[in-house]
């Protein structure tokens, strides 16, 4: 009797960041003015041409960078949506699809945790996983991710002191 194949699991990518703002206004920003903080250059579909990211505040809506000719690539449609605490977004930019989800804890009347749980890396190949990324290193497998977030949190953080 032999047993049947069991599919490693794949850890998600997890990032934190503290932010000196209520939990409200930091929720706000982060998605009102994302365009502004976003590090296009170099995470983005195409960092010589994306000079925005929009996102639709709501359940159903899309996030998605637009080029300097006007065209949109999407990155994902927001799943759940929970001011001023939490959103779950799917993550198109990767070779399959995964799943975002940023929650915001406030820890005092004037300072959030920020925090990403980058999920659902179990549904790409060995190959899939070492691809390439924004950032050079080996994808997932050579922790890319791992270096992307922790830009993007930073990035952020830093747009809000």
């Amino acid at each position: 009797m032999s047993a049947e194949p069991v599919a490693l699991r794949r850890p998600p990518v997890r990032q934190a960041t503290l932010v000196r703002r209520d939990v409200a206004h930091t929720f706000t920003s982060f998605v009102t003015t994302i365009g502004q903080w976003w590090p296009l250059r170099p995470v983005s579909a195409n960092p010589e041409r994306a000079v925005d990211v929009v996102f639709e505040q709501h359940a159903g809506g899309r996030v998605y960078e637009c080029w300097d000719d006007d065209t949109t690539v999407v990155w994902g449609e927001v799943v759940s949506w929970e001011p001023p605490r939490r959103f779950v977004m799917t993550w198109c930019m990767t070779p399959a699809t995964t799943e975002v989800e940023l929650r915001f804890k406030p820890l005092g009347p004037a300072l959030t945790r920020v925090e990403v749980e980058h999920r659902g890396w179990e549904a790409m190949s060995e190959a899939d996983l070492a691809k390439e990324c924004a950032l050079p290193g080996g994808g997932y497998l050579g922790g890319s991710y791992n270096r992307g977030w922790t830009m993007i949190l930073e990035s952020f953080q830093e747009s809000t002191s």
